[in-house]
């Protein structure tokens, strides 16, 4: 890549940027711990597989069943 190329500029501002920060590391692991806890501990306690405690196999066809039933 050329060092007077648009995306190797954006690139070492960004590298450079995240290179040099101190809070900033903090602060990006409090926001990635974060969405751990939103994306994989709240799903497994507040989400529960629907279809695999409902449909006993068969998922595509419960799904069809229910479209069907509900558009009815």
């Amino acid at each position: 890549m050329q060092k007077d190329s648009f995306a190797y500029r954006v690139f070492d501002l960004y590298y450079d940027g995240f290179k040099n920060m101190r809070l900033g590391r903090v602060l990006w692991t409090v926001i990635l711990i974060k969405l751990f806890i939103i994306f994989a501990v709240l799903k497994l306690f507040f989400f529960p597989n629907f279809l695999k405690q409902h449909a006993a196999g068969d998922e595509a066809g419960y799904v069809a069943t229910e479209l069907v039933e509900r558009a009815q």
